[in-house]
């Protein structure tokens, strides 16, 4: 692998491995949020130990997704330095308001909720956690506008002297419309993957606690839902996707024929870069519906593409990888409608208090499996980020920059994988902690021992 090779793949790792924790932070502060509100409002206290559960989770995933996102800010200097230094008047502020909320609101506000309890007046204490909540989504909001403009470049000017670029209007940059579609598809994906881990561990834990069974509904009930709104939002996606980058859209599909009434394969076997499979089972249609949302609507292949970027850009290859566009966008949404089905079938089963009849042996299997379901919105959500961004190849920024142009100069092979093997050590390490400290936390019991509980109600809460 040569140099530039290396410096993907390395952004990559560190992309992908930070992104397992954002979505989980911007779950979680909603969901525990939700909770202290419900346990205010009904005086239920169930929903005040699952409040407290909750939180200490999000604190625990929080800290290991600032500390990953420091990573991803220094190895994007690091490793694309010509990128930073010609876009950086454009992506500056973004990541200067995104750090502001992460590093100052949001954990802030975090620290004073876990330290507010019995310490400051009720209502104001479940105010810092809503501020988390509030911050976390606004927080993902900057974030995807500067990784939208990558997607659909708007905003901007060429200042004529330095040839640099510069921000032309900071509210333009939020709302290009790749942003405004990405957003709530972002959220919805968000709610899958936190309200799985809630479920999994909730399934994990009812034999023991029995605390932990309205958390299992929650964590359903927002995989559901979640699921349901990603599939309507990234419909929408779609469809500003195709209008922008009409490329990405074709190698979804490996369609290299300019098609009307375009079909969507399921699945295919044989070559699909550029011959034709030897079985595939299609839903005619389907294709033109997401791009253009019309069954008879017109799809540019990549072969008509190809030829029409080559007189606007110049000579060169502007396919992306075939096979890695058309898998993950298959992968994404088979893995992503098999949680939700799973989580919606453990709603129905369990619908009017009932409980699954373990002596039958499909709802054993369907107990064992459930515990893992939080690995199935994790990699839909993985495959979606690595879609998106492998199937904007060969462009950095789409249309204005290519990849190869935006790495540091007189980088190294040996010291690009020498910083490849360092993060992907320490991000071994910090995965093993999470994952400890998350086991460690759900084994506890909800409810204090009945020492603390006595303890408790014979403190003077300061309301």
């Amino acid at each position: 692998m040569d140099v530039l090779d290396l410096t993907r793949l390395q952004f990559a790792v560190v992309t992908i491995y930070h992104y397992f924790f954002v979505p989980l932070s911007i779950s979680l502060a909603g969901a525990a949020a939700g909770l202290q509100l419900t346990w205010m409002r009904t005086g239920q206290e169930k929903y005040l130990h699952l409040t407290k559960f909750v939180g200490k989770l999000l604190i625990v995933t929080f800290a290991v997704g600032v500390v990953t996102g420091l990573v991803q800010e220094f190895q994007f200097g690091l490793g694309w330095s010509n990128f930073a230094r010609f876009y950086g008047d454009v992506f500056g502020p973004t990541l200067a308001i995104e750090g502001m909320l992460a590093f100052f609101l949001e954990a802030t506000f975090l620290a004073l909720w876990y330290f507010g309890w019995d310490r400051l007046p009720r209502k104001l204490h479940a105010a810092t956690i809503v501020i988390v909540a509030v911050g976390t989504v606004l927080s993902a909001f900057i974030i995807l506008a500067a990784n939208s403009f990558m997607q659909n470049p708007v905003a901007y000017s060429l200042d004529p002297v330095t040839g640099r670029a510069r921000l032309d209007s900071f509210g333009e940059l939020l709302l290009n419309k790749v942003n405004l579609a990405a957003f709530p598809h972002t959220l919805a994906g968000a709610c899958m993957v936190g309200g799985s881990l809630l479920l999994g561990i909730a399934i994990w834990r009812r034999r023991s606690d029995a605390g932990f069974a309205p958390l299992a509904r929650l964590g359903a009930w927002m995989t559901v839902t979640g699921g349901a709104l990603t599939a309507l939002t990234g419909d929408h996606l779609g469809k500003v996707i195709t209008e922008v980058q009409p490329m990405k859209m074709a190698a979804a599909e490996s369609l290299y024929e300019t098609t009307t009434g375009a079909p969507f394969s399921i699945f295919a076997i044989g070559d699909i870069s550029g011959g034709k499979p030897f079985f595939s089972i299609e839903l005619p249609w389907l294709l033109s519906i997401l791009a253009k949302g019309s069954p008879g609507a017109e799809v540019q292949g990549i072969d008509d593409l190809q030829a029409q970027y080559a007189a606007q850009f110049g000579p060169g290859s502007y396919v992306p990888m075939i096979p890695v566009a058309f898998w993950t966008f298959r992968l994404m949404i088979g893995i992503g409608m098999l949680a939700m089905a799973a989580a919606a079938l453990y709603l129905w089963t369990t619908r009017k208090g009932r409980e699954l009849d373990e002596s039958r042996r499909w709802s054993r299997l369907f107990l064992r499996f459930l515990p893992l379901i939080p690995l199935l919105p994790t990699a839909a959500n993985s495959l979606g980020w690595i879609f998106t961004e492998t199937a904007r190849q060969p462009w950095l920024a789409f249309g204005i920059s290519r990849v190869a142009d935006g790495i540091s100069p007189g980088l190294t092979s040996g010291e690009v994988l020498a910083s490849l093997l360092a993060f992907t050590a320490v991000y071994g390490i910090v995965a093993v902690v999470w994952l400890r400290l998350v086991r460690h936390l759900s084994r506890q019991p909800l409810a204090p021992p009945p020492v603390e509980a006595a303890a408790e109600q014979t403190a003077v809460p300061v309301y």
